[in-house]
């Protein structure tokens, strides 16, 4: 007999409350999607995004949301394990597909916690966090298993390609293993429907020649890879997944889906049916195919009977690439929306990202859009509260749950400082309508009033002294003691490092655990 929240509440306690709430979880994350690439959130869009648009008028649209980093490699640590990645030894730019793990295989991830707390998890897409490929290009081993990967950090099933299309290892891979080893080589190649590249046939036998025809890094490559192929595979072997979970999920056993895609990332590589839909080039032609897939999703969704208990989190691992700049010239469309900049920058178009809750059986007074404070790195506690699961200290230590928003539409969540990252080291710190960029290098302080200057048009760093003082003094806290929310200090995995531009060695140490 299912149990409404309220009434289970009243008759069973407040721990009953997890129990109901315990809803399957699928997590899509694009790659370098900007704000304004979703119709929903621009009324100027120059393409449609209706499955998008579906979410967020059947769930909640966070419209001061954030990633956690400017690049690929640390938003996604920060989105599974709710810390910052530049508390790791990656303090500038990303990894590349064979490289060594950034997650620890002890450290929490949303994958292990749900795992631990009874869920079916997998993950289906691009990883991007390094892992273990055994030998080196043009000396692989391909009867040995990959190891430091997904399959250590909590998820059950994984099926993808290990970092982006334009590092060195393409291939499918299943499990621990390549399903068919890239034996031959290639090399970026013109894109005749962006200003990119591509991964496609003809491939070479020798990375000499890839090469030499192409003038660029050799990348080692599997027979029937091609760049177009990705988001089809990836939501074929997600629904194949699901499937297979389905009744498992009905019966009590819900599941967890991260699935990351490779769009809009470079190459922006729509397959041809999408070809001339939208008014933005290529680029629209990729969006509303991404559009597309995530409409599948929600299709077979509704097909199973697993909608209405099913949340799907829906974002992107940063800002828009520098073909924004193009694309406003020649199509009018601003990938950024009103905010400034894109990919890699520390200004709010590098990292305020569309962000997207949809639970129909738990999100009371669905459709509405929520302007507060919140970033991906607040995932993991988020649906810890909902599970009724708790974080050890040494987890989750810049993740605060934003649970509430979902329940209750008056709800005063607050969210403590948001730190952000640009690729080269540079920190922000947000918190309510200010937000102070850091000095780094040969550059000074910026202050900025979010809430009448979106924009980040007018620097008043000058005129607001006492206001930069108190940030200032919030943010030396939550780098130098290891975390944003209350509980235990814990160590950064490194000592002091030169981003730490207002900072010196030694004030860093008075404060910093070890």
């Amino acid at each position: 007999m299912k149990i409404f929240p309220i009434l289970a509440s009243l008759i069973l306690g407040t721990s009953a409350i997890a129990e109901v709430h315990r809803p399957n979880i699928i997590v899509i994350y694009t790659d370098d999607q900007g704000f304004g690439d979703v119709s929903y959130l621009n009324p100027d869009a120059k393409f449609q995004t209706p499955n998008l648009d579906r979410l967020a008028k059947e769930g909640v649209s966070f419209t001061n949301g954030h990633s956690s980093d400017t690049v690929c490699t640390p938003s996604r640590y920060g989105l599974l394990t709710g810390r910052y990645s530049w508390r790791t030894r990656l303090k500038t730019g990303v990894q590349g597909a064979d490289t060594p793990a950034l997650i620890p295989n002890d450290r929490m991830t949303l994958a292990s916690l749900l795992k631990d707390n009874g869920y079916q998890t997998a993950m289906v897409g691009k990883w991007h966090l390094g892992m273990d490929i055994p030998g080196k290009l043009g000396d692989r081993d391909f009867s040995q298993p990959i190891k430091d990967m997904p399959l250590d950090v909590g998820f059950e099933y994984f099926y993808g390609i290990p970092a982006s299309l334009n590092y060195g290892y393409l291939a499918w891979i299943e499990g621990r293993y390549t399903k068919v080893p890239p034996t031959q080589y290639t090399a970026k190649k013109p894109n005749d429907r962006h200003m990119d590249y591509r991964i496609m046939p003809p491939y070479f036998d020798t990375a000499k020649e890839a090469k030499a025809l192409h003038g660029a890094a050799a990348i080692e490559v599997a027979p029937d890879f091609v760049d177009t192929e990705c988001l089809q595979r990836f939501v074929d072997k997600s629904i194949e997944w699901i499937s297979g979970k389905a009744e498992a999920a009905k019966a009590g056993k819900p599941f967890f889906l991260y699935l990351p895609f490779t769009s809009p990332h470079y190459p922006v590589a729509p397959r041809p049916e999408f070809w001339g839909q939208g008014e933005a080039g290529g680029y629209g032609e990729f969006m509303v195919e991404t559009d597309h897939h995530v409409g599948r999703v929600l299709d077979y969704l509704e097909r199973s009977g697993l909608d209405e208990n099913t949340m799907i989190f829906f974002s992107s691992d940063n800002g828009p690439e520098r073909s924004w700049v193009e694309r406003i010239e020649t199509f009018d469309h601003d990938s950024s929306g009103i905010y400034k900049e894109g990919k890699r920058s520390i200004y709010e178009g590098g990292h305020r990202v569309p962000f997207i809750v949809r639970w129909p059986e738990g999100i009371r007074e669905p459709g509405r859009s929520w302007g507060g404070l919140v970033g991906q790195i607040d995932l993991l506690s988020t649906v810890a509260e909902m599970i009724g699961a708790k974080i050890p200290s040494d987890a989750g230590e810049d993740s605060q749950s934003f649970y509430s928003v979902l329940r209750n539409p008056k709800s005063s969540h607050k969210r403590l400082p948001l730190l952000n990252h640009a690729i080269g080291g540079r920190l922000s710190i947000t918190e309510g309508r200010w937000k102070l960029i850091m000095p780094h290098e040969n550059l000074d302080y910026e202050l900025y009033d979010l809430e009448s200057d979106p924009g980040e048009d007018l620097n008043v760093f000058d005129g607001n002294p006492e206001i930069a003082r108190k940030l200032e003094k919030k943010i030396t806290q939550i780098v130098c003691r290891g975390r944003t929310t209350k509980g235990r200090p814990q160590p950064n995995d490194t000592g002091y490092w030169s981003d730490l531009a207002w900072l010196t060695e030694k004030e860093y140490e008075k404060i910093a655990v070890r």
